[in-house]
C-alpha cells in the first residue's frame, strides 16, 4: 500500500470511530439528533433532547477527544522510548515515569483519609484536581531524576535498569500506603490506577487537550535526532550528535507526554508499547520522519476503538481501559512479533 493511501485512510479511520464514540453507549440517540445537536444546538431544546445534548457534549465528545489526545501521545512516547534504547520491549512505562505518577496519587489519595480525616474521593471536583497535580508531581519528579542520570551514564542499559528499579521502589511504597490506609482510599486509589478517557470534562478537558496540542508538534522536532540515534551512539557521535544531551531531550519530550496523559487519565497501558510495532509494521519503514506522524495516528485511531469498546451498547456503565488496551493491544504485539520471526 502507498504511503499517502495509508496516511489517509487512518485519518479516516480516525474520523469514523470518533463519529462511532458519539453514536454508540448505553443510552441510543439517533444518528440525525446527534449531528442536529452538533451543529445546530439551539434548534432541539426539548426535554428528550436536552438529555440527549448533555449526554453528547458533557460525556461522548471530551471521552472521545481525551481518548484521541491520550493515545497519540502515549503512542509517541512509545516510540520515542524504543528509538532511545533499541529495545522493542521498551515503553512509556519502562523508566518508572507511571509509577511516580502512581506514587504521587497514591501519596495524596491513600494518606487524606489517614491525616486529614476525610477521604480525597469524597471531594468532587477538588479532589480530581488534587489527584491530577499529585500524579503531574510524581511523574515529573521521576521524570528529572532520570534525566539527571541519563547526563551521566552512558550506557542505554543502566538508565533502563535504573528506571525499572525505580518503578519496584515506586511500587514497594505505594504497598506500604495501602496497608496503612483505610478502605475508601485504597478503591479510590484502585479505581484511578485502572484508567479511564471519562475523568476529564469542561475545563479540565480543554485544558489537557490544549497541552497535548502543543506537545505533541512539539515531539516532532526530535524527528532528525532519533533518526540519528538508531545509526547508534557511536556513528551518530561521528555525525556531529551530542548523544547524552540527544538521548535526554528524547526521555524529557517521551517523560511529559506520559505525565500529562497518566495525570488527566491514569496509567493506560499497552498503547504505548503496542502503536510503534503496529506503525512499522503498516508503514515498513523505521524513517521517523514517516512512523512519527504514522504512530501518532494509529494511536489515536487505537485508544478511539478501546474507548468505543469499553462502552459498548450492553455494558451497565463502562468496562475499565485498561482491560481493553491489554486484550487489543498484546494480540498485536504478538502477531507483528511473530510476523517478523
Amino acid at each position: 500500500m502507498k504511503r499517502p493511501l495509508a496516511f489517509l485512510l487512518l485519518v479516516a479511520l480516525i474520523a469514523a470511530l470518533f463519529v462511532l464514540n458519539l453514536l454508540l453507549g448505553t443510552v441510543h440517540i439517533p444518528f440525525k439528533e446527534v449531528v442536529a445537536i452538533l451543529f445546530s444546538p439551539s434548534a432541539h431544546a426539548g426535554a428528550s433532547s436536552s438529555v440527549a445534548s448533555n449526554i453528547i457534549w458533557s460525556s461522548r465528545v471530551p471521552q472521545a477527544l481525551t481518548a484521541l489526545m491520550a493515545g497519540a501521545g502515549l503512542a509517541v512516547s512509545g516510540l520515542q522510548m524504543q528509538t532511545v534504547f533499541r529495545n522493542p520491549l521498551a515503553g512509556p512505562s519502562v523508566l518508572g515515569i507511571s509509577n511516580g505518577a502512581s506514587l504521587g496519587v497514591a501519596l495524596v489519595v491513600l494518606m487524606s483519609g489517614s491525616f486529614g480525616g476525610v477521604a480525597l474521593s469524597r471531594m468532587g471536583y477538588l479532589g480530581d484536581v488534587a489527584i491530577s497535580l499529585a500524579a503531574i508531581a510524581g511523574s515529573l519528579a521521576v521524570m528529572a531524576l532520570i534525566v539527571w542520570v541519563a547526563q551521566h551514564v552512558q550506557s542505554g542499559v543502566t538508565l533502563l535498569i535504573i528506571g525499572v528499579m525505580i518503578g519496584y521502589l515506586a511500587n514497594a511504597i505505594i504497598g506500604v500506603l495501602k496497608f496503612f490506609s483505610n478502605e475508601e482510599d485504597i478503591k479510590a486509589y484502585v479505581v484511578w490506577g485502572l484508567g479511564s478517557f471519562a475523568r476529564v470534562s469542561g475545563d479540565q478537558m480543554l485544558l489537557f487537550v490544549g497541552v497535548m496540542a502543543v506537545l505533541l508538534p512539539l515531539s516532532m522536532l526530535l524527528v532528525k535526532t532519533m533518526n540519528l540515534l538508531l545509526l547508534g551512539d557511536a556513528y551518530a557521535s561521528n555525525l556531529g550528535l551530542n548523544v547524552q544531551r540527544a538521548r535526554s531531550l528524547v526521555i524529557l519530550s517521551s517523560g511529559v507526554l506520559v505525565a500529562i496523559v497518566t495525570a488527566y487519565c491514569g496509567p493506560i497501558m499497552f498503547i504505548g508499547l503496542a502503536v510503534p510495532h503496529l506503525a512499522r509494521a503498516l508503514f515498513r519503514t523505521s524513517d521517523q520522519r514517516i512512523l512519527m506522524p504514522a504512530t501518532m495516528l494509529s494511536g489515536a485511531a487505537l485508544a478511539l476503538l478501546c474507548n468505543l469498546i469499553a462502552r459498548m451498547p450492553g455494558f451497565e456503565g463502562a468496562l475499565p481501559v485498561n482491560s481493553v488496551t491489554a486484550l487489543v493491544g498484546a494480540p498485536v504485539i504478538a502477531a507483528v512479533l511473530f510476523r517478523r520471526k
